[in-house]
């Protein structure tokens, strides 16, 4: 706007077109962005129109946009990249001078930061004036964000970075502490124990915002605060992505008001969304990430000065040793770092669709501007060459069928001529890839969100499951709509949804093994710690408690069989790869065969026959040599690949999801990808998508760098194994959560409760 008042005076209509784009990562944050930008246009008495384009713009409103752009338009990527796949998007967007990126954190350690760059690199040569900034409050790896961000220099223009300096934020960390202390803590129950000081809070409160980890605990904690404060009826709510468009915008104006004494809500509320009537902030379970609850922190005291204020609530007695490794992580100023995506050739496919649907594109010039970016910048003429053969002609397993011939090389341009492929394309636009999803709706017609598939297909009619704050009967499923009427029972089922599951970050693995070394030492200051030390006098009874200096190994026979538990401390996914790891080497040295469990604490191999553990760590079991090969020998790499490569038939176009109204059955999607990557295995080994599955099973899925790391650690580290008569504090909840996987006739929690009594 600044450099807008530079060549328009205030008042006056200075030239049409879109002059800026902010693109955000979240729905949520598009309404607050359009707020405070047009109290600033006023303010400066710019004649600047602003608008929003997202998955919820109706398209009365897009047609709106595009007869009239605004001159200011706020986005999402995938939203971008369908003004990107516009003809004429040259001259729509030729006079743009600037582009704001907000969390930039948030989508570079995802595709949709791949989708990002590649967006920059077109408008980055098609709008000359143009400048780009990044926003982000919480990242380690500032000079990365940068470089991913701006991509290859194609000139000498000064790149900087802006921090805030000297402007301390004072973050209040306060944990929650249950009445009595269980000294063999088991997760997912604890939370709601402490439902009388959270309810307690928020009446206290002139609005709060309660935090949870997944949708199905925003869930489960809205229907536990009513049934347990009715008074609060009306003045309680809940916000998650599932939830349809009205809902959360009624839900945010209300926020924005101060009309709501509480919002139950997950990450959809967590990024830069300032709502100033919020004083106080509470978080159910540890986030597992220094910067995710840091951004929740910020949520609250949202003014110059303020202190942000944030309720640590744990799900089982050891989170609080989280809630203390949280408050040092942020003394010491640690955030996480972002790991980029790099040559995400899926991405890259779908682009090239998108600017062959519009304008079509010339393959030197497009080379030149994807060589820019952070992502792409180490494609070889080779691979280019195979992305442009791939959507050509099918490639080498596919160019038996016409369907693959995508596009079509025409005046030096290459195109897409067939409308059925360009319009599928359209639909197909964007990153962001889970299960089939069912309209949930009244009879009446109103639509309350969506559930996935694999969850209602499991309901039979009359059955009832809570969604959108409602006790909800299962009326019938009639194509994708699940129709259903409100139901006065109490119980329901409640929906989950994938990948609710986060892992531990790296830094903050780090700051509890600190903190743990603490409490060995008698350091350990944190209330937390003080209130667990009963916990911790029962670890060392019955084995010891770890410090930075040694790694615990727990050997310890049950009625289910032998158990050896490993205490790396480095999350759930390292720990899946460091567990298969140890059973196959150990297997190299007597055939045996385990079943495995894990937490982000620690793993545990269970047998029906005696583990040689001693004999094992005597052969370094847990050390690095021929780590990659027996990485792959000890998975089953393929089977993960080809789960994996599922998502990168989707984003690359070689399965279409379907029709709005009609998606294709998820199974008939499964089987589809399936087929594909059988079929690139055994004929095509070297095709890139297929290596791209196995890269990433690599290095987002097993972690294989942040394994090797733990190994190389544990390596410095005086191994030291245990023999205790009966599980012990810290090998219970991992037992737990086996458990919780395997029993389905018994009610899961009084089978806990009373192993919790046997071995407590």
């Amino acid at each position: 706007m600044l450099d807008y008042l530079d060549r328009v005076p205030p008042g006056k209509t200075g030239p049409k077109g879109i002059q800026a784009i902010w693109i955000t990562p979240i729905r949520a944050l598009t309404r607050e962005i359009e707020l405070s930008a047009t109290k600033l246009a006023r303010g400066l008495d710019l004649k600047w129109t602003i608008g929003i384009r997202s998955g919820d713009t109706s398209a009365k409103e897009r047609e709106k946009q595009r007869v009239n752009p605004p001159h200011l338009l706020i986005t999402t990527p995938e939203s971008l990249h369908l003004l990107l796949a516009r003809k004429g998007y040259r001259e729509l967007l030729g006079s743009l001078r600037a582009i704001v990126v907000d969390e930039w954190h948030e989508l570079m350690g995802s595709k949709r930061g791949v989708q990002v760059e590649l967006a920059l690199s077109r408008l980055k040569s098609i709008a000359p004036h143009l400048r780009i900034w990044g926003i982000s409050a919480t990242i380690g790896n500032m000079q990365q964000a940068l470089d991913v961000l701006l991509g290859v220099p194609r000139d000498n223009t000064p790149r900087r970075i802006i921090r805030a300096e000297n402007i301390d934020k004072t973050v209040e960390i306060i944990s929650l502490f249950p009445a009595d202390l269980e000294r063999m803590p088991w997760a997912g129950h604890l939370g709601i124990v402490l439902l009388d000081q959270v309810t307690e809070i928020v009446r206290k409160s002139t609005s709060s915002l309660i935090f949870t980890n997944t949708r199905s605990f925003a869930e489960i904690w809205y229907q536990k605060m009513l049934a347990h404060a009715p008074e609060l009826s009306g003045q309680i709510a809940m916000h998650h992505g599932s939830i349809s468009h009205d809902i959360r915008a009624w839900v945010e104006d209300q926020l924005h008001k101060g009309k709501l004494k509480a919002v139950v809500c997950t990450s959809s509320l967590d990024l830069g969304v300032d709502f100033r009537p919020v004083e106080t902030v509470i978080q159910i379970g540890s986030p597992k990430g220094v910067a995710r609850f840091l951004q929740r922190a910020g949520r609250s005291g949202h003014q110059p000065g303020a202190v942000s204020r944030i309720y640590f609530v744990p799900t089982h007695s050891l989170e609080l040793m989280e809630a203390a490794a949280l408050r040092e992580a942020f003394r010491r100023k640690i955030v996480e770092d972002r790991v980029p995506y790099v040559r995400s050739f899926d991405v890259l496919v779908q682009n090239f669709m998108t600017w062959a649907v519009s304008d079509g594109f010339d393959p030197d010039e497009t080379l030149r501007e994807v060589r820019t970016t952070f992502s792409f910048s180490s494609i070889s003429d080779d691979e280019w060459q195979w992305v442009l053969n791939f959507l050509t002609t099918g490639g080498e397993s596919l160019r038996a069928y016409d369907e693959y011939r995508r596009l079509i090389r025409q005046d030096g341009l290459y195109r897409v001529e067939n409308r059925a492929i360009a319009m599928r394309h359209r639909l197909s636009i964007g990153t962001i890839v889970g299960d089939a999803q069912l309209h949930v709706k009244f009879l009446s017609g109103k639509y309350l969100g969506t559930i996935e598939e694999y969850f209602l297909s499991r309901l039979d009619p009359g059955d009832v499951f809570w969604f959108a704050g409602r006790n909800l009967e299962l009326i019938r499923i009639r194509e994708m709509d699940a129709l259903v009427r409100k139901s006065s029972r109490k119980s329901g089922l409640v929906p989950s949804w994938q990948g609710g599951r986060v892992p531990l970050s790296s830094q903050l693995s780090d700051m509890i093994r600190l903190k743990l070394d603490e409490v060995v030492h008698g350091r350990a200051e944190d209330d937390e710690l003080k209130f667990l030390e009963p916990l911790f006098d029962l670890q060392r009874q019955r084995s010891i408690l770890p410090d930075k200096d040694k790694f615990l190994i727990e050997y310890f026979e049950t009625s289910e069989g032998y158990h050896v538990v490993m205490y790396p401390f480095e999350g759930r996914f390292v720990h899946e790869g460091v567990a298969a790891l140890v059973a196959y080497r150990i297997a190299q040295i007597r055939p045996i065969t385990f079943s495995i469990a894990m937490n982000d604490y620690g793993f545990e191999l269970l047998s029906d026959q005696p583990i040689p553990i001693e004999e094992a760590v005597e052969t370094n079991v847990l050390g690095v040599e021929n780590l990659s090969h027996d990485i792959q020998a000890s998975i089953n790499s393929t089977e993960m690949a080809r789960r994996k490569f599922r998502d990168i038939a989707a984003i690359s176009g070689l399965v279409f999801k379907g029709y709005p109204g009609k998606p294709v059955k998820d199974r008939h999607l499964q089987s589809s990808s399936e087929l594909f990557f059988s079929v690139f295995h055994d004929y095509e080994a070297h095709n890139l998508l297929l290596r791209q599955a196995y890269e990433e099973v690599n290095d987002f899925q097993l972690e294989e760098a942040r394994l090797r790391r733990a190994l190389e650690r544990i390596a410095m580290q005086r191994i030291v194994i245990t023999y205790p008569d009966v599980p012990t504090p810290f090998a219970f909840p991992i037992i737990v959560d086996r458990l919780r996987e395997k029993l389905t006739t018994e009610k899961v929690e009084d089978r806990i409760r009373k192993m919790a009594l046997k071995y407590g």
